[in-house]
C-alpha cells in the first residue's frame, strides 16, 4: 500500500450494538475495495478483521482489529470493535485510534445499548459520527421506523443521506437524497436507475436535511425559520460542514452481506469524514505539565500514541500505533515519555487483520503497528528526544468481576501468573493480583464472558489449563469484652528445660493491629523477655479462634508472670505468649469482621426500584441518590463484600447494560451471627 498525506487519510471506527453487522460492513468494504481478493464470511470464520482462534470460535469480534483499503485516492483506516460489552476495551482502543465513528444499526432491532454507547464514545472525544442501517435485505427490517426513532433519540442533526426505495418487500433500490438519484444494488455494485416516486415519505425526508443544516450556523438557521428555502449547495455544502464540525450526523443504509448499499457509503465517506489533517490534531502536555498543540505535520517532531498491544507467545509484542506527528520510521530514535527510556523503531508495518505489511515509515495522521516494543506498553506516548510530548492516553472500563484462578496441574501457579500477565498486556482491562491473605491469584474482568474467554486464551497461548471458583472473602476477627489468661509453658527434658509464664489482659480497641504494651512490676518478668512475648502474640493474631482469620482490634497488656533462671527462654516466653492467647479470645466474645464497601451505582432512571431492591436483598444499606444527567441516577450505599461478586452480571441484565458500577473497600464491621454461622462452618470443614 502507498504512503498518503494527511489530508488523505480516514481513520474510522466501526462500531455499534453486538450483531449490527459490523465486521460484516468491515468485510464489505474491504472486498469492493479489493483490499481483500475474497468476501469472507463470519459463519465460517474467513473474515479479515475476526482473525484471532477465540473470535472464530465464537462468531464475535473480541478485539479491536486495523484493515485499511484504497478508495477513490483516499486511505481508509478501518478499525473494527467489539459490540459485546465484556470486551469495552476494545472498543475504547478503537475511539483512542479513531476520527470518525461509524455507528452500524441493525434495520431490524433498531437502536440498542452498544449504538448509546457508541454515540456517546465519539461525542466524548469529539469525533464525527456517521450511521450505517444494516440489514435492509431482512423481511423484518424497516430502515423507516428506524430512522424515526433516531430522530427521537438525537434529534434534528440526523440527515439521512441514502435511503431504501421498497420494492415488493425487498431494499434493492437506494435514493441518494443529496445528489437526487436512485440506484439499484444488486450484489453490491449500483446501477443508476430512474427516480422513483416516493410522495409524502420524500418530502419528510427532505424536511429532516434542511432540519439538519439549519443546525449548522445561525444564518442557515435563521434562513431556515424564516422560510427561505436551500439552495441544493447550501444543502450539500451544509451537510459536509456540519458532519465535520459534529452538528450533522448522516444516515446511511443497505445490507452488507448482500454489498447492498456500501458502495454508496464508502463514497459517502470520502466525502463527509473529516481526513486527519483536519481532525487528528491533538493538545499534549509538555515535560513541564503545561499544555502545547501537537499539529498533523509531516515534517514536524515525531510523535504517536500507542493505542493497542498483541502479545503473542510465537510472533512477539507487536504496538499499534497513530502517528500525530511527523514520521515514525525505521531505526528512528524516540523515547517512551511514560518511562523516559529510549526506543528504537526497528521496522514500521501497516497491518491487514494478521497480516503484516512491511513500510518504510508510518506518516501524520496514519495507522501501523511497531514489533518488538519490550518496554512499551497501551497508552504510551512515543515521540522525539528533541521534542517531547505526552498525548492523552486511553480511558478503560474498570474490571467488575472478581475470580480465584486454579491451575489445573500442580506447580504451574507460576505459569498460569505469567501468561495471565502476558494477556494483561494485550488487554488491559484485565487486572490479576495474589492476595496475600486468602493466597489465590485473583484475575479481574469486565465480565464471565471476558473471563471465559481470558482462560481459553491462557489454555491456547500458553498451554495452561485453569479453572475458576468464587474467590474467598478475607474476613477479620475480633473480640468485644476484656479477659485475663495465664500463658505458662513448662517443659522437662533432662537438663535444662523449657520455662515461661505470663499473664496479659486481651480487650478490645479501635486499630487494624495488635496493640501491646507492658505493665509488669517487680520483675516478675524479665524486660529482656517482653519483645519475645510480643513476638508470641504478634504470630498468634494471625488466627482468630472462630475460622483462623486474622485478630484485629486487640489490646494486650502483659502485667504478670514468672520465670526461672535457668530454664526461661525467649522461645518460652513465646511459647506462654500463645497459650494467653489461646485461652483467653474464645472467651472474650469473639466475633467475625466482614469487609465493607461504598458502592456508587449509575442506572437508568427506570432501573432505580430494582437496583434498590436488590441493595437491600444483599444486606446493604442505600445512603442517598443523585442524578447523574440524561436520566440516569447515580446511587449511594454500602454493602457487605462478600455479596457483591456477581452483582456486574445482575446489574447488566437488569440494565441491559446501560448500567454502571464502582465499588471500594470502606472498613469492617461485625457480621450478623446468622451470616457469620455458615462462614465459620464453612471454614473449620
Amino acid at each position: 500500500m502507498k504512503q498518503y498525506a494527511a489530508k488523505n487519510i480516514l481513520n474510522i471506527a466501526l462500531a455499534g450494538h453486538s450483531g449490527a453487522g459490523k465486521t460484516s460492513i468491515a468485510e464489505a468494504m474491504l472486498y469492493i475495495s479489493k483490499a481483500s481478493e475474497r468476501l469472507g464470511n463470519i459463519a465460517d470464520g474467513s473474515t479479515v478483521c475476526d482473525f484471532d482462534p477465540e473470535e472464530i470460535k465464537r462468531k464475535s469480534s473480541l478485539a479491536a482489529a486495523v484493515a485499511p483499503l484504497e478508495w477513490k485516492n483516499y486511505k481508509i483506516n478501518l478499525i473494527d470493535s467489539p459490540g459485546l460489552f465484556d470486551f469495552g476495551g476494545g472498543a475504547c482502543e478503537a475511539a483512542r485510534a479513531a476520527d470518525s465513528m461509524l455507528v452500524a444499526i441493525s434495520g431490524r432491532d433498531g437502536i440498542g445499548v452498544g449504538t448509546e454507547k457508541a454515540v456517546a464514545a465519539a461525542e466524548s472525544r469529539g469525533l464525527a459520527k456517521i450511521f450505517f442501517v444494516n440489514g435492509l435485505c431482512d423481511e423484518s427490517a424497516d430502515f423507516y421506523k428506524v430512522f424515526e426513532t433516531l430522530k427521537a433519540e438525537f434529534g434534528p442533526s440526523i440527515c439521512p443521506v441514502v435511503v431504501p426505495f421498497i420494492v415488493d418487500g425487498k431494499a434493492d433500490i437506494y435514493v441518494n437524497m443529496l445528489e437526487f438519484k436512485a440506484y439499484e444494488c444488486c450484489g453490491g455494485k449500483p446501477k443508476e436507475v430512474k427516480m422513483p416516486d416516493m410522495g409524502e415519505r420524500l418530502n419528510g425526508l427532505r424536511t429532516a436535511i434542511y432540519e439538519a443544516v439549519a443546525e449548522t450556523s445561525d444564518e442557515m438557521f435563521e434562513k431556515y425559520f424564516s422560510g427561505e428555502k436551500f439552495t441544493p449547495e447550501e444543502v450539500i455544502v451544509g451537510v459536509s460542514k456540519g458532519v465535520k464540525s459534529g452538528s450533522i450526523t448522516p444516515v446511511f443504509c443497505g445490507d452488507a452481506l448482500r454489498m447492498n448499499g456500501v458502495e454508496q457509503l464508502m463514497n459517502g465517506l470520502v466525502w463527509l469524514a473529516p481526513p486527519a489533517s483536519e481532525k487528528s490534531a491533538e493538545t499534549a502536555a509538555d515535560v513541564n505539565g503545561d499544555p502545547v498543540e501537537v499539529t498533523v505535520d509531516e515534517a514536524a517532531a515525531p510523535a504517536a500514541v500507542v493505542f493497542k498491544t498483541v502479545a503473542d507467545p510465537f510472533v512477539g509484542k507487536l504496538s499499534y500505533i497513530k502517528a500525530v506527528s511527523g514520521r515514525i520510521s525505521s531505526d528512528a530514535q524516540l523515547v517512551d515519555m511514560r518511562t523516559k527510556q529510549p526506543v528504537r523503531i526497528g521496522k514500521t508495518l501497516f497491518m491487514h487483520g494478521k497480516k503484516q505489511e512491511d513500510t518504510p515509515y508510518i506518516a501524520a495522521g496514519d495507522i501501523g503497528a511497531v514489533p518488538k516494543l519490550q518496554d512499551v506498553k497501551t497508552g504510551d506516548t512515543l515521540c522525539s528526544p528533541a521534542h517531547m510530548v505526552k498525548l492523552d492516553g486511553i480511558d478503560y472500563p474498570e474490571p467488575t468481576l472478581s475470580m480465584a484462578v486454579i491451575p489445573q496441574k500442580k506447580g504451574e501457579e507460576d505459569k498460569a501468573a505469567q501468561g495471565i500477565l502476558r494477556l494483561a498486556e494485550e488487554d488491559p482491562t484485565i487486572s490479576f493480583k495474589t492476595n496475600p491473605e486468602t493466597h489465590q491469584m485473583i484475575i479481574s474482568g469486565l465480565g464471565e464472558q471476558h473471563l471465559d474467554a481470558v482462560v481459553c486464551r491462557l489454555k491456547n497461548k500458553f498451554g495452561v489449563g485453569v479453572t475458576l471458583e468464587e474467590p474467598r472473602v478475607a474476613y477479620r476477627e475480633t473480640i468485644r469484652k476484656k479477659v485475663s489468661a495465664q500463658g505458662k509453658y513448662k517443659k522437662q527434658t533432662g537438663g535444662h528445660g523449657q520455662y515461661g509464664d505470663v499473664w496479659i489482659e486481651f480487650s478490645p480497641c479501635e486499630s487494624d493491629e495488635l496493640v501491646f504494651e507492658e505493665r509488669v512490676v517487680g520483675g516478675a518478668v524479665p524486660k529482656n523477655y517482653f519483645p519475645a512475648v510480643e513476638k508470641g502474640l504478634r504470630e498468634s493474631v494471625k488466627k482468630g479462634a472462630l475460622a483462623g482469620y486474622p485478630m484485629v482490634g486487640l489490646h494486650a497488656a502483659l502485667y504478670d508472670g514468672s520465670y526461672h533462671p535457668v530454664d526461661s527462654s525467649e522461645m518460652a516466653f513465646k511459647m506462654a505468649a500463645s497459650l494467653a492467647y489461646k485461652e483467653a479470645v474464645p472467651k472474650a466474645s469473639p466475633v467475625l469482621l466482614e469487609p465493607i464497601g461504598t458502592l456508587k451505582c449509575t442506572v437508568p432512571d427506570g432501573d432505580m426500584g430494582g437496583v434498590i431492591g436488590e441493595i437491600n436483598k444483599r444486606r446493604g444499606r442505600v445512603l442517598g441518590m443523585e442524578s447523574a444527567g440524561k436520566g440516569m441516577q447515580t446511587i449511594g450505599a454500602e454493602v457487605p463484600e462478600g455479596e457483591m461478586h456477581d452483582f456486574t452480571t445482575f446489574l447488566r441484565q437488569l440494565t441491559q447494560g446501560r448500567g454502571t458500577f464502582r465499588f471500594t473497600f470502606a472498613r469492617y464491621e461485625e457480621m450478623p451471627p446468622q451470616f457469620a454461622k455458615k462462614v465459620i462452618e464453612d471454614a473449620n470443614k
